[in-house]
Order: C-alpha cells, then structure tokens, then sequence
C-alpha cells in the first residue's frame, strides 16, 4: 500500500508539474491566432477554433495524430486490418502498405449450398464481372459466326459451343488473377489470412481458417469490406437444386434448359449469354425488369430479349422446387404462383438459377459486438461521407454500404481515397454521383446520371428535355439484323443551361461508348457543347452529337440507314 500511496503522490506532482507549465507557457510562442491554444501531451495541437473545426468535421483524431506527435495509448498488432478480400478491401490494403503501415487483410469465402468456393479477389473477379463479361463475349462470338457468313466467310462444318472449354478457360484466368492478388500483397507486405474476421470486442476481431483453428488480432483501424451474396427465395427445394450466380461461372456441366427467376441485371445478364451460347432459356420475372434503372430502356432489352428466343414468365414466383431426375444436368419441377391472383403453373427445367438479389455479410461479423449500427432490414452499414461508420475506428467501403452504388470502381475508390484521407493527409471523398455502368445484356446497356423516371421526380417534367433516338450500328447493316433496335437518349436540365444530367445508350460497346461520355458529364457537359462536337464517321457513337428529335415533340427516331 505504502508503494502505491508514493506512485500516486508522484503522478500527482507530475500532473500538477506539467499543468503549471502549460499555464505558464508563452502565448506568443503560438503562432495560433485563436485562444486558449490547445495542447494534448505538452506538445501543441492548434488553436481554439482549429480544434473545434476538426471535431465538427469528425477529424479530432486525425488532428491530434499528426506529425505522429499523439503517443497511442495502447499497442496493436496492426495499424489496418481489412475484412474482405475483394476489389474494395484489396485496393485499400495495397493503398496503406503505400505509407508503410501495418496491414493485414482477413478473406474467408464461406462455400455455396452446392460447395462451390473460390479463391482471393472477391465477388468481381471470381463469380462476377470477370467472368460474365468473358461469358458475354463467347456469346456474341457465335452472333459474329452468324453474321459472317454475309461477309463471305464460308464454312460447312456444323458450329457448336462446348461448355467445358469455355469455363476451363475462363477459370484459368481468374487462377492467374487470384495467384497474381496474393503475390501483389506479399510484394507489398500485407499480410493475408485466408480466415473468416470476426469481431470480438474493442480493436479485436477473431479469424477462423478453414480448420476451425482460431486467432486473436488487435488493429488500431478496421475496415469492413466483406461485400454480399446470392439471396436464396426460402421455399422448399431452393438451396437443394437451385444455383445462383456464384455457381454458374465454373459450373462443371452445360446447364442445358434453364429457368432464370430474377429480374436484376444479373438474371438479365446470364439469361443473354446462355440463350447467346444456343441454350433454352425462361426468365421468371416478379415484377419489372432492372429495377433502378431507366425504364424506357429496360423495357426495350426485354423486348430485345424475347424477340432473340429468350421465354418470359411475367408476374409469377416459384414456390416449390422438386428434383424429377438426378445427372449433370438433372431435371426439376418447378411450381410457380401468380403475383396476381392465385393461378398456378408448372415446368419442367435441367438448371434453375436463382437471382433475385444480394444480401450484405454482415450480420456474422460481430458488429453488435463492437457497436456498428446497421440497417436491420437490409443488413446495409450507414456511414458518413468519410465511409465511417458510427463506431470512429471502423470503416466500410463497397456493396455493404446503404444507399450506395453497388459497383467494383466504386469499392476501388472509396478504398484507395479513404486511405489517403487517414494516413496520406488527403482530403478528397469519393464522388457517388454521375457514376457511369454497364448491363451486359445481348444488347448491351450503358447508363450515366439519371434515369428518367428520377429526372422527373428531382426536377419536374416540365423542367427536364428527354432528347433521343434509334440507330443501325454499320456492322450490322450487311447481314440486315436488328434495324431500329439500338437506342441513345439523353437527358437536360432545361433551367441548368440544358446540362445533361443522364446518358443512356443500348447498343453494341454500351460500355466503352459509355465510359468516355461519363467523363464530359462529369465536367457538366451542356447539349450545347455535346452539338457542337463533332461526330466519328461511323461510329455508333456520333448519334450523340445529333440529337435533335425531344420526347415531348412526338417527332420520329426511326433511322433507315446507319
């Protein structure tokens, strides 16, 4: 006790000790020009009205770290531990290691209800993007047979597609791209665990590898990337003989006769390239088609879609799988009830693929544990404009992220800016709006700003000009298919000086067309300038700078020629 009693006396002196240096220390040694100067540890953090700014702002923390001058109470494994190993998580890990932090990034892929897994790089690379643009493009290839024919190429042998070469070669790729992820980490000194994170209490989250064997590390920041997966429908049979889109991309056999209940892009998506590859294909739609997006346009795919040989089931649901058949593939039952009154029907399928939508993985993290708030209903994570959630040292980033933009280059910015933001003395947040995207349907969809069911609402109908037009891409007037079938329409604030504020193109390149446009936008591109631009002849592209017919005027779109 005696030895206690003098450690407390000491401190006491010492406190006292330092707080008359404080009050004794000079006023104009502080170049601040608001008082009191505030001082943390002896060493001065700014004036009065800087101090009160930065905890306005939610940068109190990054204030008193600067220049290293705060001694960190406590001593943690790692400066950043990043849960998630997908595009978002990967950008922001390999950012950290840029200003030498210690860096750790926890990525588990827990396995399909049919056992499918997969490796580092996350949804995009392994089960998404990647491979659906590669599934795209086989598709079109056999569009490209089609049409050559009409440019002299001549072949009598019978073309088929083999399912097997294709996803062969398409997951040797994405192999290639996640052996490359984990090389690029090790280069850069983060270390990588292929473990489940979970959080167990304050700076601490657990990480489970795939043999139960269990770790304990301490970060001083964290950042929550873990992304979403497939939603199952909840009816008898679903998770026993149904895939989702985590299947489909190395799915060891042809699926043949597929049903695709959904109508998001990714049901869309799958629908176009499997009917594009020769195959039977029914969508099953509850509702709308791409809900979200414009719905002129979304309309005009499916039509697109049904008149290429793609069935559509409109307004019904199943509510029972049953296996008729074992074999790969098998053949199932399935039984579907109307949205609309109580009409059932059946049919009979090889493949039924489930994509009705993403739930966020993130009710099995333990952030209940830790305090992060999240949307019960969705699962999504509120964050400020600084992608921090309501708990100051965890961040999110990516598809978790409510009212955000569900796209990979989204996760991959907000990554890396964060990450500027806390350890490179950056002040840039990501910009969510004017983000350009893509729908890879058999015609393909790009799209920048808004729709124009959104137009409408934000500006009034009478404040906003809906300019558009068909057209006949070059390449397809040869073998004569599809006149009147490609779509560019854009959308003008009538009292912004007719700033185009929504781009939408349905056509062959949507995307690359798209990707260029998107960036006029995003310097506030008028139809002023956009006429006064000069087309590429013949592109599809240069239908954009000679919009001239309004929707309000009724007047015709139809083209003749390209």
């Amino acid at each position: 006790m005696g030895s206690a009693l003098r450690k407390s006396k000491a401190e006491r002196r010492r406190a006292a000790e330092n707080a008359q240096k404080l009050q004794e220390a000079p006023c104009e040694l502080a170049t601040e020009t608001s008082q009191p100067v505030v001082f943390v540890q002896e060493k001065q953090k700014g004036d009065h009205e800087k101090t009160l700014k930065a905890d306005k702002e939610s940068n109190l923390q990054k204030l008193l770290e600067m220049n290293g001058h705060m001694q960190v109470p406590h001593s943690y494994d790692y400066d950043l531990i990043v849960i998630g190993g997908g595009s978002g998580g990967l950008a922001a890990a390999k950012e950290a290691a840029k200003y030498d932090k210690k860096v750790m990034v926890l990525d588990f892929v827990m396995p399909t209800p049919l056992g499918t897994s997969w490796g580092l790089g996350g949804t995009c690379v392994n089960v998404g993007c990647i491979p659906k643009k590669l599934m795209h493009q086989a598709a079109l290839l056999g569009q490209a047979l089609q049409d050559s024919r009409k440019f002299g190429w001549q072949f009598t042998e019978e073309v088929k597609h083999n399912w097997m070469t294709m996803t062969e070669s398409v997951q040797n790729y994405i192999g290639s791209l996640n052996w490359g992820y984990r090389v690029a980490l090790r280069e850069k000194k983060v270390t990588y665990e292929n473990a489940y994170g979970e959080f167990v209490g304050p700076h601490t989250v657990k990480a489970t590898n795939k043999r139960g064997i269990e770790k304990l590390y301490t970060a001083k920041r964290f950042l929550i990337a873990t992304g979403e997966r497939p939603r199952y429908l909840g009816i008898p049979g679903d998770k026993e003989y149904c895939i989702s889109s985590d299947d489909l991309f190395s799915l060891p056999y042809c699926p043949g006769k597929t049903l695709v209940v959904g109508a998001s892009y990714v049901a869309l998506e799958c629908a176009g390239f499997l009917a594009g590859l020769g195959l039977d294909v029914t969508v099953m739609v509850r509702s709308i088609l791409l809900r979200g997006f414009d719905q002129d346009i979304a309309n005009k795919i499916g039509e697109y879609m049904e008149e290429h040989g793609i069935n559509f089931i409109k307004q019904f649901v199943p509510i029972k799988i049953e296996q008729i058949e074992e074999g790969t593939p098998g053949r199932f039952k399935v039984t579907a009830q109307s949205t609309a009154g109580n009409q059932i029907i059946e049919g009979e399928y090889n493949t039924v693929l489930l994509a009705i939508g993403r739930d966020a993985c993130t009710r099995k993290i333990g952030l209940d544990k830790v305090g992060v708030k999240i949307n019960e209903k969705t699962g999504k994570i509120p964050v400020n404009d600084e992608e921090q959630t309501n708990v100051p040292y965890i961040y999110a980033i990516g598809d978790i992220l409510q009212d955000k933009l569900e796209l990979t280059p989204v996760a991959i910015q907000a990554g890396r800016l964060l990450v500027q933001r806390l350890y490179g003395g950056s002040t840039i947040k990501c910009d969510y709006m004017n983000v350009p995207t893509t729908v890879f349907t058999p015609l393909e969809y790009g799209a920048c700003g808004y729709s124009e069911e959104s137009a409408v609402e934000k500006f009034g109908e009478e404040n906003i000009e809906v300019y558009h037009s068909y057209f006949w891409p070059l390449e397809w007037t040869v073998p004569s298919r599809d006149n009147n079938k490609c779509y560019a329409k854009i959308i003008c604030n009538i009292q912004d000086n007719e700033r185009v504020i929504g781009f939408h193109v349905l056509g062959p390149n949507a995307g690359e067309v798209t990707q260029g446009f998107a960036a006029a936008i995003k310097c506030g591109m008028t139809k002023e300038q956009l006429d006064s631009t000069i087309g590429i002849h013949p592109v599809c592209a240069e239908i954009f700078t000679t919009l001239s017919v309004t929707k309000r005027s009724g007047g015709n779109t139809l083209q003749a020629g390209c």
